[in-house]
């Protein structure tokens, strides 16, 4: 009882764009979605650039419309990478967490170039950062929607007031937006 007989739905995010919720039709097997099968599917849509995630879901109908998936793996036929979006888990209303989507993020960092530049930049902003948060700091945060500061204290008190002016020296103000 691992396959399933709903409408299966895929969307793909690259670094260009995303292709839309597509519902998966026409699996090069006679029946999709069974037990154990490897289905296989042709997409079309514009050329994403690198792939980082995928949602995944189906529309919980049809009897017997929980699905545990393995994985998904879709190949580029324009570069020839593949890319693999490990999932091991149940999509159904009445097992696992009862989601019946999932969102899965690339798992194989050969295939996302720009992954490893990516966390040499996070590094490195953490590097020239992190003396922010040392002890004895105050850290301000601003939130423009209220024109007000929430401050957090080296005691570990929050004052959502956040005086400007205070006992402890260093302010740093991180701005927020939402």
């Amino acid at each position: 009882n691992a396959g399933t007989e709903a409408d299966v739905y895929i969307s793909i995010y690259g670094e260009r764009g995303d292709t839309g919720s597509r519902q998966l039709l026409r699996s090069w097997k006679g029946k999709k979605f069974l037990k154990g099968q490897t289905d296989i599917f042709t997409v079309e849509a514009v050329h994403l650039g690198h792939l980082y995630k995928i949602v995944i879901g189906h529309n919980g109908l049809g009897s017997g419309n929980g699905w545990f998936l393995h994985k998904v793996v879709i190949k580029d036929p324009v570069t020839d990478l593949d890319y693999t979006f490990l999932c091991h888990r149940w999509l159904d209303q009445g097992q696992d967490d009862g989601k019946i989507a999932r969102e899965l993020t690339v798992t194989d960092a050969s295939t996302f170039p720009g992954r490893q530049e990516l966390e040499l930049k996070r590094e490195e902003t953490w590097a020239a950062e992190k003396w922010k948060f040392q002890e004895g700091n105050t850290l301000q945060f601003y939130n423009r929607l209220t024109h007000g500061f929430i401050c957090m204290s080296p005691d570990s008190q929050v004052d959502a007031l956040g005086d400007k002016k205070n006992k402890y020296g260093k302010v740093f103000f991180i701005w927020m937006y939402a």
